[in-house]
């Protein structure tokens, strides 16, 4: 079993940056990929970015192209979100989202999500 628990989320203005960190235990990290996803109020959960196991591969969803950084420190079994030039529209709960099996932009190929930490960006 994964526990996953991530950190760093606030309030920020838009413009601004913020790093969302997600520290896993209890599995091996390493061989996971993992995901960001984002939810926001009357929304259904969607992708924000991946990571392989190895962190060779990483992708994103359009809208957050050229802003977000997603990586991995398999050392430290955590993987982060680096956000940066953040919009309103990027206001959300942000959640990090571990995969056995697949490397995927679908929420129902994770196995173990965290609980979530909220972002919000003021205009």
């Amino acid at each position: 079993q994964v526990q996953l628990v991530e950190s760093g989320g606030g309030l920020v203005q838009a413009g601004g940056s913020l790093r969302l960190s997600c520290a896993a235990s209890g599995g091996t990290f390493s061989s996971y990929a993992m995901a960001w996803f984002r939810q926001a109020p009357g929304k259904e959960r969607e992708f924000v970015a991946r990571v392989s196991a190895n962190g060779a591969s990483t992708s994103y969803t359009t809208s957050v192209k050229g802003r977000f950084t997603i990586s991995r420190d398999n050392a430290k079994n955590t993987v982060y979100l680096q956000m940066s030039s953040l919009k309103p529209e990027d206001t959300a709960v942000y959640y990090c989202a571990a995969a056995a099996r697949y490397y995927s932009r679908d929420t129902g190929a994770y196995d173990y999500w965290g609980q979530g930490t909220q972002v919000s960006v003021s205009s």
